[in-house]
């Protein structure tokens, strides 16, 4: 048996319940990087529990190498409420210690940012403890770390720059890193072998998560397992891995004439345009339209309505010693003057203007008294997420023209109120069609969440108006489970029988119960209580009921959160065959790509398209911190407005032309500012070299199908063909050759289209 550095010997283990490992012998060497993945409730932070010490097992023994240090993130951090953040993360370093040095300074504030160092750990919200216990970890020095789920609470730039420093923390061959996470990117990023843990026992594989994929079809092919429902979802993983040109062309672990035999027939992931003709016939041509829109926050400290992001950093930023972010987000800082009648006025209240709060709070009093309805607080935001036909603002600013101010039905008595502060979005019109699958990304604090309360009504954009189309009826899976909490005394069955008994899902008729159990669940558990569910599996319940409401506008903030590698998988499933407008907002780059047909960064107060996925939006940011600024805004792309119509009439004009382009035209049209101005903000392909890249891989797909059908012809006429004709064989092997030549040509020069596609 290897020495490990780390091992189990024999190691059975078992809770009242489950048994969660029999009879296993695994370890861990030096230089290893292994990513750990398996399903909710198998045993991967009992493993690492295991490794550490503070779980024993049953049988067997747990080894380790004398002096070996050992340390690891846990889910649930040990950090004291009453210590300081300089006592707990930084264990008392002064500033000239941490910052003195290149590699704790780059920890200290990419992980501590914008966070003061004399703050109580108590007085942290959930993500700030989990990233000042991250940072107090990764400022040791250990022989083997273990991080459990270390991408929790992090934006999508950080969670870059955590993949880079965990590459480059040890010298090759030192170190040794063991990463339980469902971030699918980070795992093919950082690890270079994995263990999946499943009944009972742990199963390696040599590569990183797209070659474990893999090697997993390819072993339940050849085992002819039972499990079809799983063994397809991972073909279908498998499928986007090899055929995705972005996620192809991110460290490629396996051969690609080897995965296009296991995924041949494999459909295509969603067929997009049927999709868009269906959601078009739910919802018809308008769905959202976000026009002019500007959204300032006058007082974010402790307003309801106002991104939680932004609030926390905020807060945080009033104290004293506050460590510099290793990215500071861009903030606006602006003002509008807003013509009302009334202070009630919603663009005012929802901006936080003081006044205007407490105007709207006796109003509320008033009606409540007068109504004896407590629910009446309530009643704009339930409305608005249950009907269409609106238009959210619409008011003009006092500092429009004349004609617009009369065409809004403002009179000349309204009073003008200005609001100043925090600039969310700044002048943006962003058209959302039937169909569309849209994926946001943006830094903690950038403002993703009061995008999608504009975007579904809940929220009053301080200038401009959001249209929200007759027919939409909207659902957000948000991250928080409040609506499950109503329903935690009724058991599963109880809450499906309050549904229709059958739903059209992939062209077949299914039950609540069936798709139940495609999510993950047994039959056993419908007479279940819902609040004796896990987080895990009340997140799925709650994605569930949303499905069964049958919205046709689906927002999704953080999906991924609580679940594994395949009960993600099997969620992306389901959207793959969705028929409606899906916005996700997301730091899981994979799954964002994934699921979403075209994705958008919230940065600067824009919503910039990303052509070239989320690696665009990190070249933004990565020219930021090297002082060059962000890209010019594109007028011409109807997702962005155009910065340069301030005035009403510029405004509306930007907005006829965009309308006047058919619906995906109005949404790809690229700008020609960039170009017509020598900016070169990128050196990916873009325009015509990227169109031109584009469809010689789709060319050198079908050539590459075509010889093998040649390959596969010839191998037949050889094996047919007289064994005592050499001549005749010799040629049949000549033209074999050839044709793998060209092959091997072939695949080389796609791999090297793919990353510049990338």
């Amino acid at each position: 048996m290897p020495t490990y550095d780390i091992g189990l010997e024999h190691v059975s283990l078992a809770f009242a319940t489950k048994t969660i490992f029999t009879d296993v012998t695994q370890g861990v060497f030096e230089g290893d990087r292994i990513g750990i993945v398996g399903k909710n409730g198998d045993g991967k932070s009992t493993l690492l529990h295991l490794f550490r010490g503070a779980q024993e097992p049953d049988s067997g023994r747990v080894t380790k190498r004398g002096g070996l240090t050992f340390g690891m993130l846990d889910q649930r951090d040990p950090l004291d409420d009453n210590a300081t953040i300089r006592e707990a993360a930084l264990e008392g370093r002064a500033d000239y210690e941490w910052a003195s040095d290149n590699t704790s300074r780059e920890i200290v504030e990419a992980l501590l940012g914008g966070m003061s160092l004399d703050a109580k750990v108590g007085s942290l919200s959930g993500g700030q403890r989990r990233r000042a216990d991250l940072a107090r970890l990764l400022l040791k020095d250990w022989d083997i770390l273990a991080l459990d789920e270390p991408t929790n609470h992090l934006d999508v730039v950080t969670i870059h720059w955590l993949a880079e420093h965990l590459k480059n923390r040890w010298s090759k061959g030192q170190g040794a890193l063991l990463l339980v996470t469902h971030d699918r990117w980070f795992l093919d990023e950082v690890c270079e072998s994995m263990w999946e843990v499943h009944d009972g026992v742990i199963e390696p594989f040599e590569g990183g998560y797209s070659a474990y994929m893999l090697q997993r079809v390819e072993r339940d092919r050849q085992a002819d397992v039972r499990e079809t429902k799983r063994r397809n979802l991972a073909r279908k993983e498998l499928a986007w891995l090899s055929r995705g040109a972005r996620a192809r062309s991110t460290k490629q672990k396996f051969h690609v004439k080897a995965a296009r035999e296991l995924i041949a027939d494999v459909p295509p992931m969603r067929n997009t345009l049927e999709l868009k003709q269906m959601a078009t016939s739910r919802l018809g041509k308008q769905v959202v339209d976000l026009v002019d829109v500007t959204q300032i926050f006058e007082k974010p400290q402790g307003m309801a309505d106002i991104d939680p992001d932004v609030a926390a950093l905020s807060a945080s930023a009033s104290r004293v010693d506050v460590v510099n972010a290793m990215y500071a987000e861009p903030q606006l800082h602006g003002s509008v003057e807003v013509a009302v009648t009334d202070m009630t006025d919603p663009r005012l209240v929802d901006a936080g203007v003081p006044e205007a709060v407490e105007s709207a709070e006796e109003a509320r009093k008033k009606a409540e008294a007068e109504s004896g309805n407590p629910q009446l607080a309530d009643d704009r935001e339930v409305r608005r997420m249950n009907t269409g036909g609106e238009t959210i603002g619409g008011g003009t600013a006092a500092t429009d023209s004349d004609d617009d101010t009369a065409a809004a039905g403002v009179t000349s008595a309204a009073r003008k109120v200005t609001v100043s502060g925090r600039e969310i979005l700044d002048d943006v019109t962003w058209l959302i069609g039937p169909g569309d699958r849209f994926g946001i990304v943006g830094a903690n604090g950038a403002g993703k969440s009061t995008l999608l309360k504009l975007i579904d009504g809940t929220l009053t954009p301080t200038a401009g108006h959001v249209n929200i189309g007759k027919t939409v009826k909207f659902a957000v899976l948000s991250q928080r489970l409040d609506e499950l909490e109503k329903l935690g005394k009724y058991k599963i069955k109880e809450v499906l029988s309050r549904y229709k008994p059958s739903y059209i899902v992939d062209g077949k008729e299914v039950t609540p119960g069936q798709l139940m159990e495609r999510l993950g669940f047994e039959s056993a558990q419908l007479m279940t209580p819902i609040r004796d569910l896990s987080g895990g599996q009340k997140r799925r319940m709650q994605l569930l009921l949303i499905l069964l409401d049958e919205p046709n506008v689906l927002i999704m903030d953080e999906p991924g959160n609580d679940l594994d590698t395949d009960m993600l998988a099997v969620m992306e499933d389901l959207l793959d065959t969705w028929p409606g407008t899906l916005i996700v907002v997301s730091h899981d780059r994979y799954l964002l790509e994934r699921v979403t047909d075209q994705q958008f960064a919230l940065i600067g107060g824009k919503v910039r398209h990303l052509p070239g996925g989320v690696q665009d939006y990190l070249d933004m940011v990565e020219a930021i911190k090297n002082g060059k600024g962000l890209p010019a805004d594109t007028p011409g792309f109807a997702g962005t407005g155009s910065s340069s119509a301030k005035s009403g009439k510029g405004k509306a004009a930007a907005v006829n032309a965009a309308a006047s382009l058919p619906q995906s035209a109005s949404r790809m049209a690229p700008s020609s500012e960039g170009a017509n101005n020598g900016e070169d903000s990128t050196s990916k392909l873009t325009g015509k070299a990227f169109h031109e890249a584009s469809k010689r891989v789709n060319a050198i797909e079908r050539k590459l199908a075509k010889l093998e059908e040649q390959k596969a012809d010839l191998e037949a006429q050889m094996a047919a063909h007289d064994p005592s004709d050499y001549e005749g064989l010799n040629k049949l092997n000549e033209q074999l050759t050839a044709v793998n030549t060209e092959s091997d040509d072939l695949e080389a020069e796609w791999l090297e289209l793919s990353e510049q596609l990338e």
